[in-house]
């Protein structure tokens, strides 16, 4: 079974552009080095009836939505190696983290193991 690093991050609505380019860089970068997939969704319906939406979970600000994003690999070895490489491109090392469209103190992560599969 597959592999999967999943993220949710706050983001405000005015920076979505900035973000899109960051991240069509990023998928380039790690299909380059070997992920299998690679999204990014932006939030369009977060206030569901019956659950806890996105927004409270995440303690959206005003003007804020949600990105939710995964990495697919074949494992989690094959992660920490495409990990390795795309933390070693240089590309990746020319985004000042003051620029960033978002507050990456506030992402949510973690590596997942794939249970059900299609």
């Amino acid at each position: 079974m597959s592999y999967v690093d999943g993220f949710l991050l706050p983001i405000p609505k005015r920076k979505i552009p900035a973000y899109v380019k960051m991240a069509r860089l990023g998928r380039r970068v790690w299909k380059e080095h070997g992920a299998l997939d690679y999204n990014e969704c932006i939030g369009d319906d977060l206030a569901p009836k019956g659950a806890v939406p996105f927004g409270r979970g995440l303690r959206l600000k005003p003007g804020e939505t949600v990105v939710f994003a995964w990495i697919v690999y074949r494992s989690r070895a094959h992660r920490d190696r495409v990990n390795a490489r795309v933390m070693k491109d240089p590309r990746m090392n020319s985004v000042d983290p003051k620029s960033m469209p978002f507050d990456p103190r506030r992402i949510v992560f973690g590596g997942f193991k794939t249970l059900v599969s299609f």
